[in-house]
């Protein structure tokens, strides 16, 4: 008969299936069938409209976090063209609804295909250039990309962008914030569990390996280079994913949030969150985006009060740099991120009530 353990005091594996579980003991299963439960049957049930929406913004920008962070965090391939690989999935997936009919179902997982390709064209230099070199490349292709969304206007449609109009899938209405919360929070979970699980097989290893050390990693016979272009397109599919999530949130698409800002945001997420966790791509995209509320609430507060006016015009344009000193604060005194804000929480109640 199997044993229940809820209650871990040591490490007592014996196997390597043992060592690789995702969950040590039973605790673990017990809060993921918890928070599955808040997450669909609870919480988009007494949200309002708003929170609807910051959570499905959350959503979105987690699962684009994630793929970053493989590419980043696992396989130290540094990127800043990742706002550009969120906007080729947004265009991707509203042309693809717009002049071709596709359903969600299948515009956003398109949307992700063609935007893994474009990413492994920008990954083409990883087999050359390293570290700053590769920084600059990456930042090339992210300008190369919005010219091409502002210019291509037959495809594009230029500054005017393209708008999507009434979009249902199965018959259910996706301009409702409801209906939408549970179509992202599915992709959400099967996107999430399917970067736990990649980094536990050879693929998530040997990433691990090059990003600690490639000339190591070439001598123990693994091809860098193959690597490395899987871990663009893994990376560019989950940022196509999430955009083309984000051309159903918004319905409207522009050249303009797919800029080099978008990019940082998403390395701050990651480096808030924790470089090399899943987890922490999560917690990222939670405190950047309601880093970002709370900023955009306080600035309106500060504009409703007539004396300070003049203050809120002076503070509203200073998003970029809290978001600088976050990144600056958290490499300062926690390089580790919020994932490890939360193991450190976490192993401080494995012995409770008994450590002191």
């Amino acid at each position: 008969m199997r044993k229940f353990q809820f209650h871990p005091c040591g490490n007592f594996r014996e196997t390597y299936e043992e060592e690789l579980a995702i969950f040590e003991t039973d605790f673990g299963r017990l809060w993921l069938i918890i928070g599955l439960v808040l997450l669909f049957g609870i919480i988009p049930f007494i949200s309002s409209p708003y929170l609807l929406y910051i959570l499905n913004t959350i959503g979105i920008y987690a699962i684009s976090a994630i793929g970053l962070n493989l590419l980043i965090g696992y396989t130290g391939q540094i990127s800043l063209g990742h706002g550009a690989f969120f906007g080729v999935g947004a265009y991707t997936a509203a042309i693809l609804s717009t002049r071709l009919g596709f359903p969600l179902w299948a515009a956003v997982p398109a949307a992700g295909l063609l935007t893994a390709a474009v990413g492994m064209v920008f990954g083409i230099p990883s087999l050359r250039l390293k570290h700053l070199y590769l920084t600059i490349a990456t930042l090339a292709g992210q300008f190369i990309i919005e010219y091409v969304f502002v210019h291509w206007e037959e495809l594009t449609g230029g500054a005017e962008g393209i708008t999507i109009t009434n979009p249902t899938m199965f018959g259910l209405d996706l301009s409702n914030d409801r209906t939408l919360y549970f179509m992202i929070f599915i992709c959400f979970t099967v996107m999430t569990w399917m970067a736990v699980n990649l980094v536990r097989t050879r693929f998530g290893r040997a990433f691990v390996a090059i990003r600690d050390n490639d000339k190591a990693a070439e001598g123990m016979g693994i091809p860098i280079f193959q690597y490395k272009m899987l871990s663009f397109a893994i990376s560019s599919f989950y940022a196509g994913f999430a955009g083309g999530l984000y051309t159903y949130l918004t319905r409207s698409i522009t050249p303009e949030p797919f800029n080099f800002g978008l990019s940082i945001t998403f390395i701050a997420m990651i480096i808030i969150g924790g470089l090399g966790s899943v987890t922490g791509s999560v917690f990222g995209a939670v405190f950047i985006v309601a880093l970002n509320e709370i900023l955009s609430e306080a600035t309106v507060f500060l504009m409703n009060i007539g004396t300070s006016t003049g203050f809120a015009i002076t503070v509203a344009p200073l998003r970029e740099f809290v978001f600088g000193l976050a990144i600056v604060l958290f490499i300062i005194f926690e390089p580790k991120g919020l994932a490890e804000v939360w193991r450190i929480v976490r192993s401080s109640f494995k012995l409770w009530p008994f450590s002191y």
